[in-house]
Formats: structure tokens, sequence, C-alpha cells
């Protein structure tokens, strides 16, 4: 079985250090070269890159879409989630138009030596639309300076058992993603409104982009 992926280098790294099935021959892409006759493709760089895959119609392509719905995305497209810490995780959430091309995700997902799961074809999906709130109301708590991140990290980590707190959560994805997600998600639901603290935060690092500084909170 044949796949091609799409992925940075970290991503990449990420990868490169998972057990796959032992029959899979996987081809890293690369601009304008990759096999055009792949059982599926995995573009892990879609949110920031756009759809690469333009001349794949009829075998599936992952996609890392958290945000964009199955609606606006080609009739092959699968939508994962491919954020920071969630790659490397043991199950891969999936999301489709169709219910027969989630079904052959799942089986393409378990021939390779991964594990899939359908999830509602949602922005955020599942996993991330969890955590984004998580962060957010963490935003919430540091604006009403009812503790430091360093604070609300350790009582989180400790007392929920997460791998992260939420303020290294939202540095490990980027703030930039988590906005836009609680953006898509407050279009239905006024409680996903994003926390003063944490505009104010993403703000103060597109300035430091452009001025070309970094910033630390």
């Amino acid at each position: 079985m044949q796949i091609v992926i799409k992925a940075s280098p970290e991503q990449k790294a990420i990868l490169e250090s998972m057990q796959w099935a032992e029959s899979l021959q996987l081809q890293w892409f690369q601009q304008g070269e990759y096999m055009h006759d792949a059982v599926a493709y995995f573009d892990f760089c879609f949110e920031e890159e756009g759809w690469e895959f333009k001349e794949i119609i009829k075998a599936p392509v992952f996609v890392n879409a958290v945000c964009v719905e199955s609606s606006q995305l080609p009739a092959n497209a699968i939508r994962m989630n491919a954020w920071n810490s969630f790659l490397n995780r043991s199950i891969w959430e999936i999301a489709a138009k169709e219910e027969t091309l989630q079904n052959t995700a799942l089986e393409i997902l378990l021939a390779i030596g991964r594990k899939g799961i359908k999830v509602p074809d949602e922005p955020g999906l599942i996993a991330a639309r969890v955590i984004a709130m998580i962060i957010n109301e963490a935003y919430f708590a540091l604006g009403e300076e009812i503790s430091t991140k360093q604070e609300i990290d350790i009582a989180m980590r400790l007392g929920t058992n997460y791998p992260y707190g939420p303020f290294e959560w939202a540095e490990l994805i980027g703030l930039p993603k988590i906005a836009r997600l609680l953006e898509q998600l407050y279009l239905k639901d006024d409680r996903y409104a994003i926390a003063p603290k944490l505009l104010q935060e993403l703000n103060s690092q597109i300035t430091d982009s452009k001025h070309g500084t970094d910033s630390t909170n």
C-alpha cells in the first residue's frame, strides 16, 4: 500500500517516530513530484498552504482542516486534526461529507497501522474544540487576575492529568489557530467569545511579528 504525505519538518519528525504497517510504502511529498496512483494522500500543511493535491480527484485526501468544514472542501477530502500535540495521539479524529468516505478513511488508517474515529463534521472536531475552550477560559481567569500563567498551567496539569497546561498548549498550537477556531465556534454559540486577554496577547504577537521582535508574556 502506497500513501503520499505532505508535512512540515516538525510533523515529519513525529510521523517518522510512529509505528506503521510493515507493508506500507510511504512517499514524502516534494513540490511537483509525487506518485499519482497512491491509495491515499495526507496533507498536514493544508491550513497554512491550502489545497495541494488538485490533480487527485478519486483517491481520499486527508487534510489538516480543524476549522474548515467539509462543505468548503473537495468531495474527496477527509478532515483531521494535525495541530501540534494532536498528531502523535494514538487515535485520529476524522470527518467527511459522506459516511461512505468516512468508512473508507477508517479502513485506510487501519491498513497503514493507525486508528481512526468518526466525529461530527463541525469546526474543531472534538478534541481541538474542547482544548480551545479550556485555553480561552484560562485567558479569562488570567484577565481577571485569578492567578498567573504558570500557576494555572500547574493546577490544570495536576488537577486534570492533562499533558499540558492551557497556556503551554496555546504556545504549542499557536494563538492564531486557537483564535480562528473560537471565532468559527462563536458564530453559532456566544459562549465561545474570545477572552479579551487572549486577543490582547494575539495582537501583541502580530505587532511584534511585523516589527521583527519576539514578545514573551
